[in-house]
């Protein structure tokens, strides 16, 4: 594994975290509802199963495709035609305002962003298809271990972060305001890494 390997892995990682999806409309709600401190420890709750996604689809993969060859056609294919249809959502939604959100109490914002993520096919279906892609399919233990604990750093300054900046009203404006951009960079990233997946004859 490669520096490169890692670059290419968080800003993918970046780009789906920005992408509307269950992950960041409950960050949002969170943040906008209860305040700073219930954004992050949502954000904390979403990244923490994120990363234990993750961690399932390093320590398992490798062994499924060992046993079954067309397991490993068959996740890339499914994983590929997922990515381009997030894309394809998140670009038609880019312009679509987002809703106000429902009160969520600060005592169970972890748990939420653990629940939700627990239960959202994008973690499970991201990690497996990013995964394939932009990793060598013969890491050592440690190298999963940092990719995992790479994940789990980057989930949770991006959440903090996130709250930090919409607990202030001009910093939410900006990205209310900002959000058809920030949505059409995400769909073209995970577009083009949807191609990429479902094109790869390896």
């Amino acid at each position: 594994m490669e520096l490169t390997h890692i670059i290419a892995f968080n800003l993918t990682l970046i780009a789906a975290i920005l992408s509307p999806g269950p992950a960041m409309l409950v960050a949002l709600r969170a943040t906008l509802a209860q305040g700073r401190r219930a954004g992050i420890l949502t954000g904390f709750g979403l990244g923490m199963m994120a990363a234990g996604w993750t961690t399932m689809a390093l320590l398992g993969l490798e062994s499924l495709f060992l046993l079954f060859p067309w397991a490993y056609v068959t996740m890339k294919t499914l994983g590929a035609l997922y990515l381009i249809w997030i894309a394809y959502k998140t670009w038609r939604t880019a312009s679509t305002p987002l809703t106000e959100a429902k009160s969520i109490p600060a005592r169970r914002a972890f748990l939420n962003g653990v629940f939700v993520n627990f239960a959202n096919p994008k973690s499970v279906l991201f990690a497996s298809a990013v995964l394939l892609v932009i990793f060598p399919r013969d890491l050592i233990l440690a190298e999963k271990a940092l990719v995992v604990l790479n994940h789990l750093c980057v989930e949770l300054v991006f959440y903090t972060g996130f709250a930090l900046l919409l607990s202030t009203k001009r910093s939410k404006t900006g990205y209310l305001r900002l959000k058809p951009i920030f949505d059409r960079v995400a769909a073209l990233v995970l577009g083009a890494l949807g191609l990429r997946l479902l094109l790869d004859r390896s």
